[in-house]
């Protein structure tokens, strides 16, 4: 009898490093119900954060589960459900630059990091098996504020 393998679009292990458990049950929800959570059809479901702008390839939203430090955790989701770089087109890629440079004058971030989240969640360190780039910036106004760290691998 052949066994035929569910793809799964989120990766549980990684969602266990992370300390709100809120967000280990919704990723198990995730998993159980087969779909893929930055999927423009299933992004409500599962996001309560609102969307900011929607562009012909990008959804702009704040992340529900910033990283600890961050005064602004951005996510820019690729409307089309893609998993790597060479996928993205070169007018997908001028309307990232384009939503980065609003968001970041818009918020009047002074600095941060940008990064983009592809393929096997086993190397990226992602939860979410959909291509999306992240953009964090600290909370400059605490002092003795601790790095920001993600996890990578």
């Amino acid at each position: 009898m052949l066994s035929i393998m569910k793809k799964s679009f989120v990766n549980l292990k990684n969602a266990a490093t992370r300390s709100d458990r809120i967000y280990k049950t919704i990723v198990q929800k995730i998993m159980d119900d087969g779909v893929c959570p930055f999927c423009p059809e299933f992004l409500t479901r599962y996001h309560k954060k609102p969307v900011i702008k929607t562009g012909k390839y990008w959804i702009l939203t704040d992340n529900m589960y910033p990283y600890k430090g961050a005064r602004h955790h951005i996510l820019l989701i690729h409307k089309k459900h893609i998993e790597y770089i060479s996928q993205i087109s070169s007018p997908a890629w001028r309307e990232l630059a384009k939503f980065i440079r609003a968001e970041t004058k818009k918020r009047n971030i002074a600095g941060g990091t940008f990064y983009i989240r592809f393929g096997d969640t086993a190397a990226t360190g992602a939860s979410v098996r959909h291509l999306h780039a992240n953009i964090i910036a600290p909370d400059m106004r605490k002092k003795n504020r601790a790095p920001i760290l993600t996890r990578v691998a």
